[in-house]
């Protein structure tokens, strides 16, 4: 009877011997298939910036446009003339901008790579170093790693002031403070 004792699993090597088997849940069937997300788009936040703002800006004139058909008063043509404004009125969204941007972004990975102060630096996506500037925190142990799955905090920087072990209670009442103030201000 088959059962889990006489089961071999995903990337299961047999080291010795032979196996005799049959294939089931394969393909999208299987656990790791369908637990697995889809693929992430990264897309920075100068992007996702730009996007909305072209968004609001098609919105704009596609609002002018048909106030001037309005205006014009309703007649035979009237999609011709919406037309027509649209075009006209596109130039407001400025496609211009993309391109610079992207030009820029390619450059600042390029300074990156050459940079003689940090040698083996390898820009994989464009949109790194536009998100280096918006860095809110950073937390790491001394080497980087956590070896033992716990992190204890030694020092704590916010803003101008610093803090050690014995601030805690003065660390957790500005951080109470703070996320109190920032879920007033999303309200």
């Amino acid at each position: 009877p088959l059962g889990v004792e006489n089961t071999l699993w995903a990337n299961t090597v047999v080291c010795g011997g032979h196996a005799v088997g049959l294939v089931v849940y394969t393909g999208r069937e299987t656990r790791v298939s369908m637990n697995a997300d889809p693929p992430k788009s990264k897309v920075g936040l100068v992007d996702m910036e730009i996007n909305g703002i072209s968004k609001m800006l098609f919105a704009l004139s596609a609002t002018l446009s048909l106030c001037m058909v309005l205006f014009k008063g309703l007649a035979q043509g009237s999609l011709q003339s919406f037309m027509r404004f649209v075009i006209l009125f596109s130039s407001i969204i400025p496609i211009s901008l993309r391109v610079n941007i992207d030009m820029a972004k390619t450059t600042y990975s390029y300074f990156m790579m050459k940079d003689k102060e940090i040698e083996g630096t390898i820009v994989r996506s464009s949109f790194i170093p536009e998100e280096l500037g918006r860095i809110d925190y950073l937390l790491s142990d001394k080497t980087g790693t956590l070896t033992k799955n716990q992190m204890e905090m030694k020092e704590i920087h916010l803003g101008e002031g610093s803090y050690g072990r014995e601030d805690q209670e003065e660390v957790a009442s500005l951080l109470a403070e703070a996320y109190s103030e920032a879920r007033v201000a999303h309200e």
